[in-house]
């Protein structure tokens, strides 16, 4: 198909921290060397925001450098840190507080913020804008395009108006090719398009698997007299090591008697009937938290996979035409349980690199002075430090591992001189279903937990329901042929928006795998845990999925 095409410098595929970091460092140098650089941002969301999912504590060093002026031009970063607990869930009624004495120094949260990354996204999106950037919100990047040579072209955004067949509807618009001396691929955590360019350009080579969690999100406005503006909780233990699965939650009070809620579980688990949605209801359960919760109201969910698998699991950033940055490189520092800093931080690097080489007149090539940048800056060297975290978890659990730690990045800052290991990635760890107990979770109670259903209406999503399946099965007939007898199918439960359901006839015989598309949050879970690799995440028609007004 004959399809219109733009011209750019640079285009930027996500409007999260990473891309518009990137944006904003562009036009600003652009504006330096007086020289008219054409940027433009593609956003899949509705708006900037929409579908941004974050805790979220944020590490101000890199908007510092960025924007040293934020406070003036209004960056909604209203709440600062006044005090971190941490404890130890032992089982669902008690729990333990670590003295700060013995807590990691990375979860420290001196000079952070509590904030909305939803809301700094839409703000940052304003200073690209004032600087000249376009963003076209509402876009999927659908397609890589390349040069005849093998180098990155840019993108295709999706059309619109294409029915389940794969007819056209009335009011079809076809995608349009967006051209760039330089794509830069910031979609965040396991993006469809940066997976593609790991594989076609062997960006891992050398490099250990990726590692995920799923984080789940809620936004509660609590009664005034249970408010702490400021304070940060973190916990671990129950209820996920009932079944020996990794992980940690977070409560998080931000102004206007509103908190953040969630709960981070390691997509490492083995047992396939851990269901990361029900071990959330039931966490705030737990007195330590359902202290701050009661009498309030929920206002809003959502769910998202983070990548944390660190630098034994970054791939190769680089490659012709183009630059993997942020979540969609795995720039996340775990141990910190940030990522924002670090990716901006990324971001800001590739424009720096970027404009060097369009000054210089070059198109297209490879981008050889990104890593050395990288490797040299405090992003690369945080990272450095706590790079044993993770693996760490993993082999030893949170209380072991945390203990570890402590050893390494308190008494040693990250020196000791050896990288652990951890070379089994997420989706093969889990065992047969009839090797495993059974997990029985207690019914929502409409109060403090909830079902998948009314969590998903209030995420606000919404898809054009005769599209495309965005689901992609690359066999259908392995979710009941194999999944279903070895594993009961885990899409049931590791998914936290209700979107597979294995469906019997009247006698309870002949199942199918019944997709639920429209209620897809886009946090990527079955794209990385399903135990046969058989479901591809792919973008389904622009402006589709969450909306998330605060999160």
């Amino acid at each position: 198909m004959e399809r219109e095409s733009m011209e750019f410098d640079v285009v930027i595929v996500g409007a999260g921290p990473a891309g518009l970091a990137t944006a904003i460092r562009l036009a600003q140098l652009a504006q330096q060397n007086e020289q008219e650089t054409m940027i433009c941002i593609v956003e899949k969301g509705s708006e900037v925001g929409a579908h941004i999912l974050s805790g979220a504590v944020f590490e101000p060093t890199a908007l510092n450098e960025l924007i040293p002026d934020w406070k003036d031009k209004g960056a909604p970063l209203a709440t600062q840190v006044t005090e971190d607990e941490i404890f130890i869930l032992r089982n669902a009624t008690s729990g333990l507080k670590i003295p700060g004495l013995f807590v990691p120094k990375t979860m420290h949260n001196d000079g952070n913020y509590i904030i909305s990354l939803g809301n700094l996204c839409r703000w940052l999106a304003e200073q690209a804008e004032a600087l000249g950037v376009e963003i076209f919100p509402g876009f999927t990047a659908s397609e890589i395009l390349y040069h005849e040579d093998g180098s990155v072209k840019g993108i295709l955004t999706g059309d619109m108006g294409v029915a389940e067949d794969g007819s056209q509807k009335d009011g079809y618009m076809p995608g349009m090719e967006l051209h760039a001396k330089y794509t830069v691929f910031a979609e965040g955590c396991r993006g469809h398009l940066g997976k593609q360019l790991i594989e076609k350009f062997s960006l891992d080579d050398g490099k250990e698997p990726q590692h995920y969690g799923i984080g789940i999100k809620e936004l509660w406005k609590i009664p005034a007299e249970q408010h702490v503006p400021g304070k940060v909780v973190h916990t671990a233990g129950w209820p996920l090591n009932e079944s020996g699965t990794a992980g940690g939650s977070f409560l998080y009070h931000l102004e206007d008697n509103q908190v953040a809620v969630g709960l981070i579980t390691d997509l490492s688990y083995s047992n396939p009937h851990v269901s990361p949605f029900d071990e959330f209801q039931r966490y705030k359960h737990h007195p330590v938290i359902s202290q701050y919760l009661k009498g309030g109201e929920r206002i809003s969910y959502g769910a998202r996979a983070i990548t944390k698998g660190g630098l034994q699991s970054q791939p190769e950033m680089v490659f012709p035409g183009g630059l993997l940055i942020g979540d969609d490189a795995g720039t996340l520092n775990f141990a910190k349980i940030k990522g924002s800093h670090t990716a901006m931080k990324s971001g800001m690097i590739a424009a720096e690199t970027i404009i060097e080489a369009i000054s210089a007149g070059r198109s297209a090539d490879k981008l050889e002075k990104f890593m050395p940048a990288y490797n040299a800056s405090w992003a690369w060297k945080e990272l450095h430090v706590q790079r044993n975290f993770g693996p760490a978890q993993h082999k030893w659990g949170n209380i072991i591992g945390s203990a570890y730690a402590f050893i390494d990045i308190n008494l040693f800052n990250g020196n000791l001189p050896w990288t652990l290991s951890d070379p089994k990635p997420d989706h093969a760890q889990l065992k047969k279903a009839t090797d495993c107990p059974k997990i029985h979770y207690p019914k929502p109670d409409g109060v403090l937990s909830f079902d998948k259903l009314s969590s998903v209406f209030i995420s606000n999503t919404n898809h054009e329901e005769n599209q495309p399946v965005h689901l992609q099965l690359k066999d259908n007939n392995i979710p009941i042929q194999v999944n279903l007898p070895e594993f009961d199918e885990p899409a049931q439960r590791y998914c936290p928006a209700g979107v597979y359901e294995v469906i019997y006839d009247d006698e309870g015989n002949n199942p199918r795998l019944q997709i639920n598309s429209q209620n897809c949050v886009h946090c990527k879970t079955c794209d990385i845990k399903d135990p046969s690799q058989n479901i591809n995440w792919v973008t389904p028609e622009g402006a589709g999925g969450p909306n998330y007004p605060n999160m």
